[in-house]
């Protein structure tokens, strides 16, 4: 087997507004079993934005090496670009690299995440959101009294606040948030 070693790079990098590509293709499920021999990859983002993604698509996303590691003979040090795409799987996505690349190089890898978990989308459900949507549900319960003609009586309100809460914290979508900076585990073959 033939040992490479990438020294010192200029790593290619996409613009921060070409991080993420959805492929409207219909995704095949992914296995998300890892083998105890894997190899260990540490990659993140290219960005210093967190993201947020439909756990139903599959996007392009590039990352990249945050610890150096050698893998299969192949020395990745870090900023080694990792190619490879989200795709959904239950309960979320899953990141399957597909090549790595740095300068002129590009060779193939065969590697995966565990599930990356979907959550409530917290842009919908964080405190600022939840005080919006109590804001709409208290003016919605005091429209609905003084159309009633009952008058506007405060139990009104706070019910309308309250069920605009709960409406809110419903109807939030689910998304897979990836921090910028927080690690992701690539366990490769």
């Amino acid at each position: 087997m033939k040992l490479i070693h990438i020294g010192v790079l200029s790593l290619l990098t996409l613009p921060v507004g070409a991080i993420a590509t959805p492929v409207f293709a219909t995704p095949e499920p992914v296995s998300s079993q890892v083998k105890q021999t894997s190899t260990l990859i540490q990659v993140v983002t290219q960005t210093d934005e967190t993201l947020y993604f439909n756990p139903d698509t599959r996007y392009e996303l590039p990352l990249r090496v945050d610890t150096a590691v050698v893998v299969n003979g192949i020395t990745l040090p870090v900023g080694t670009v990792i190619e490879g795409r989200l795709e959904p799987v239950e309960g979320g996505l899953q990141y399957v690299a597909s090549h790595i690349r740095a300068g002129g190089l590009r060779q193939d890898l065969n590697a995966a995440s565990e599930t990356l978990n979907d959550i409530k989308d917290p842009r919908e459900t964080s405190g600022g959101a939840i005080l919006g949507d109590a804001a709409i549900g208290a003016a919605g319960g005091a429209v609905i009294g003084a159309i009633l003609g009952n008058g506007v009586s405060l139990g009104e309100i706070i019910g309308g606040a309250a069920t605009g809460v709960i409406v809110g914290n419903v109807t939030a979508q689910r998304v897979v948030v990836i921090e910028a900076g927080r690690p992701i585990i690539l366990y490769a073959d």
